[in-house]
């Protein structure tokens, strides 16, 4: 199956089977959210959700968070991983914000990862989530996934590359839910251990489900 076929009948299924797909942090603003995706590296969108009631309860605003210290924010956020360098992140975030951009999340790539804790990823997720623009972040379920089914090759060795293919190849106006297709269809369905292969709906366009079943024909 040639790649640009793949690609179609993958976003195809997606589209039928799963019409809405959304990010599973609980937030409530831009801010909100914001705060949930820098405490969200390296650890699970549950664990998050779980810390953040408190955390956006005391400091509801970028005013509010940059005023205190990041030794009280490890208090809400310890239980998480990298508490140290995260409550360092979410203060100096929050005096960015408050200093250069007028209390308000930014909306573009450039202004974004000037922020204390934001990566390219992060970044990403904000201009698609927030602002619905064509930015396709790749996180570790998508850079797995994309490599697994076959929509990006071999040569895509980092995050960047693998952003990049996708980019050219999905629609710019389906690239914010497409970010969720992958990382949704990698955490619940395509695992990084144990794919479960035998319910996927996509496995009949699946690269690495061709691979498999080519080698149990042979072997017959």
């Amino acid at each position: 199956m040639r790649k640009k076929e793949r690609y179609q009948r993958i976003i195809d299924w997606f589209q039928e089977n799963m019409p809405v797909a959304e990010t599973e942090l609980h937030y409530s603003n831009p801010f909100e959210l914001l705060i949930a995706v820098i405490l969200s590296a390296q650890c699970t969108d549950k664990r998050v959700n779980m810390i953040t009631p408190a955390l956006f309860c005391d400091f509801p605003t970028p005013e509010a968070l940059a005023s205190t210290t990041s030794d009280v924010i490890f208090e809400y956020i310890r239980s998480i991983s990298y508490p140290n360098n995260k409550a360092k992140h979410l203060v100096g975030m929050a005096k960015m914000l408050v200093n250069d951009f007028n209390s308000e999340v930014p909306d573009t790539l450039e202004s974004l990862i000037k922020l204390p804790g934001v990566g390219r990823k992060t970044a990403n997720v904000i201009q698609a989530v927030v602002y619905n623009k064509a930015a396709m972040a790749v996180d570790t379920h998508v850079f797995r996934v994309s490599h697994r089914i076959g929509l990006v090759g071999k040569k895509s060795t980092t995050p960047f590359a693998v952003e990049k293919e996708l980019l050219k190849n999905i629609p710019a106006d389906l690239l914010p839910i497409a970010h969720h297709w992958l990382i949704l269809h990698g955490r619940y369905v395509c695992m990084a251990r144990s794919p479960q292969c035998d319910t996927c709906g996509i496995k009949v366009h699946c690269k690495h489900y061709e691979s498999m079943f080519k080698l149990v024909k042979s072997e017959d």
